[in-house]
């Protein structure tokens, strides 16, 4: 995904219709506030009312994390930079996340809106639902909490400047924006690029250190 011109300043106009443009944009203590009392509700569910022990739910909980991660290499990789070439499917990849690309400090577009967010999170409990059994109501929290950790790194990553101890997860995620938009796909982990071999290229690490 190449731009001629990567904007630091500025905002895409994604929709003609001004209601459509606002269901495209949010702001993270909108999706938290959407989503942390979905988790901590499916925790108390699972434990008081299914009887999962607290133990157990913490088991399945870290799975739904470390499960988190490996689907955010995934959509990465091969949904939000699939090849495509048709002008409907290029309009469709930009709207989905090509228009990050091109203005990475638009922070209203750094987290998925909710309607979107939540139709994908409820396809995705009913599908942990119907393969895991009651053990999705501590997996899809945890899957979740994964979720938000990755769109707040994110979002800290376009908005702040590094803390020292995460400087490679910044500067990892810098050069997918602006030098190898084909590598560098974990946000939140990089433990998938180095699996899969997309790491950024260590000679580019040092030139920006």
């Amino acid at each position: 995904m190449h731009f001629d011109k990567i904007k630091n300043k500025g905002q895409a106009q994604l929709f003609d219709r001004p209601w459509m443009e606002a269901l495209t944009k949010t702001h993270p203590a909108v999706i938290f506030s959407i989503y942390l009392p979905v988790i901590s509700a499916m925790l108390y569910y699972g434990h008081a009312y299914l009887g999962i022990p607290v133990l157990t739910e913490l088991g399945w909980f870290a799975g739904g994390a470390l499960f988190w991660s490996f689907f955010e290499y995934l959509m990465h990789r091969y949904l939000f930079h699939m090849i495509v070439e048709s002008k409907r499917a290029e309009r469709f990849v930009y709207t989905m996340h090509g228009v990050h690309h091109e203005y990475p400090r638009d922070t209203e577009r750094l987290f998925m809106p909710p309607v979107p967010s939540l139709v994908i999170a409820t396809v995705l409990f009913f599908l942990f639902r119907l393969i895991l059994g009651n053990a999705a109501f501590a997996f899809f929290p945890g899957f979740m909490a994964g979720y938000l950790a990755y769109g707040s790194m994110h979002y800290a990553i376009h908005a702040f400047a590094p803390p020292k101890y995460l400087k490679a997860l910044w500067r990892n995620h810098h050069l997918h924006h602006y030098k190898e938009p084909e590598k560098g796909f974990g946000v939140s982990s990089v433990i998938w690029d180095h699996v899969f071999g997309t790491m950024t290229k260590k000679e580019a690490v040092r030139k920006t250190a």
